[in-house]
């Protein structure tokens, strides 16, 4: 069974920092590109970040230089590290599986809230 479980989203204020983690079962990292996108009800979905089994990683313009993504083949779990975060970085975060292929399909976690305010 295919699981995508999110966790350490939530509120924090401007200069914070905080770590998601997505702990994946259910498939193997090596056929799929794990990472981060964010999206609020209405406005336009954003790839923040994307980590690949051979450590590639692509990062968002918005978040390059405060945003890390990191990866764990073992322990099956990709890492958002956000630093200096920015109210505009209020937004629902979803772990997303991307297959990188037609033939199989993508998988999505539930989301976890990231907010911040002053």
């Amino acid at each position: 069974q295919v699981q995508l479980v999110e966790s350490g989203g939530g509120s924090v204020q401007p200069g914070d920092s905080l770590t998601l983690s997505c702990e994946t079962s259910g498939f193997s990292l090596d056929f799929y590109a794990v990472g981060w996108i964010r999206q609020v009800t209405g406005r336009e979905r954003e790839l923040v970040a994307t980590w690949n089994s051979d450590d590639t990683t692509i990062y968002a313009d918005s978040v390059k230089g405060r945003f890390t993504i990191s990866g764990d083949n073992f322990k099956m779990t990709v890492t958002l590290q956000m630093n200096n975060l920015r109210p505009e970085d209020t937004d629902v975060y979803y772990c997303h599986a991307d297959s990188l292929t037609p033939q199989r399909p993508d998988f999505w976690g539930k989301g976890t809230q990231v907010t911040v305010s002053s």
